[in-house]
């Protein structure tokens, strides 16, 4: 007779303690949701221009992520990209697939950021492009203050002209925009706008630190530092001069508000930024800013920006918020 296997009744097993529950917690708080991988791969060659660097970018076989291309491209029936000698180029089938890739990742960290308000927390990365005029005081004094109630947001700042501004946002890597000059497209929405003074920038002990206000004409007689044509500066400076009886020869022409900065107090000349004006010593540097009032140059603003109909994750979305009270 055979017989009769008994089985071995299970140990009931211990409750987990509450502090190995917590970390569980923790870790699926944690854990991030994750765009399909073809997607990722799509924006991360535009983005960089070459397979190879994308894949080196993500951490993965250059093959691995070339084959995922070709089998979209063969579902999709078109090429995404135009393969070069050195690199990679957009076409017009790949331009059309971005816009649909670019707008799930983003709607996805918009999903993921709305799940963890939902859990009490708020966290994530915001992305902001911004004016060179705003990166020494405006823009990390507001992050500073962001962060005092949310110390668990991080951000990314990146500077530019405001044509890589606008591009940027549009292509969703940035969040906001802060610039002077306003976006011509329709995909961007101004959220707020804010008067802020194209200012003269000198030494404290300057000839013109004295006066409360100038016009274009009183710096000529001092060592000029001026924006170059990518800098929304200078497009106001040059409607001053199309009316006026008098040209301006700078010394120095450049695209870095620093650079100028740094001429300017080496050679008791004279920059130009857009600033709060006031005689306190501006930081981290020792000049004083001295507003600007020909009539053109009484228009400049600072304008807050994002993409049309695009909803923002929690934690860029409170910062808006929050740079809409600076405005005001």
């Amino acid at each position: 007779m055979r017989k009769k296997q008994v089985r071995a009744k299970p140990v009931p097993q211990a409750a987990a303690p509450p502090s190995r529950v917590a970390d569980r917690a923790k870790t699926t708080s944690r854990s991030r949701l994750r765009p399909p991988r073809v997607l990722t791969y799509v924006d991360a060659v535009a983005r960089y221009g070459s397979i190879r660097k994308a894949a080196d970018a993500l951490n993965v076989a250059s093959s691995a992520l070339n084959r995922q291309i070709l089998d979209l491209e063969t579902d999709l029936g078109a090429p995404l990209f135009e393969r070069l000698p050195r690199g990679v180029r957009v076409t017009s089938a790949g331009e059309a697939f971005l816009v649909y890739a670019r707008l799930v990742i983003s709607e996805l960290k918009a999903v993921e950021s709305r799940i963890e308000q939902l859990r009490g927390l708020v966290r994530g990365q915001v992305s902001v492009a911004a004016a060179e005029s705003v990166a020494g005081e405006l823009l990390p004094s507001a992050i500073t203050q962001f962060q005092v109630t949310h110390p668990n947001v991080r951000f990314h700042v990146r500077i530019g002209a405001p044509e890589e501004l606008v591009e940027a946002l549009v292509a969703d890597q940035v969040d906001l925009i802060l610039t002077h000059d306003a976006p011509r497209k329709k995909d961007v929405a101004i959220v707020a706008v804010a008067r802020q003074a194209l200012c003269a920038m000198v030494v404290p002990d300057h000839p013109l630190a004295g006066r409360d206000e100038l016009r274009l004409r009183d710096c000529l007689a001092f060592p000029l530092a001026l924006a170059d044509t990518t800098l929304a500066g200078r497009g106001l400076i040059e409607q001053v001069l199309a009316l006026a009886s008098f040209d301006l020869d700078p010394r120095l022409v450049s695209n870095s508000v620093e650079a100028m900065k740094a001429f300017a107090h080496m050679n008791r000349g004279v920059c130009f930024q857009f600033r709060s004006p006031g005689k306190a010593l501006i930081p981290p540097g020792d000049m004083v800013a001295l507003p600007l009032v020909d009539p053109p140059l009484l228009q400049a603003r600072l304008l807050l920006a994002t993409r049309r109909s695009r909803v923002l994750p929690v934690a860029a979305a409170a910062f808006v918020e929050q740079l809409k009270g600076v405005f005001a």
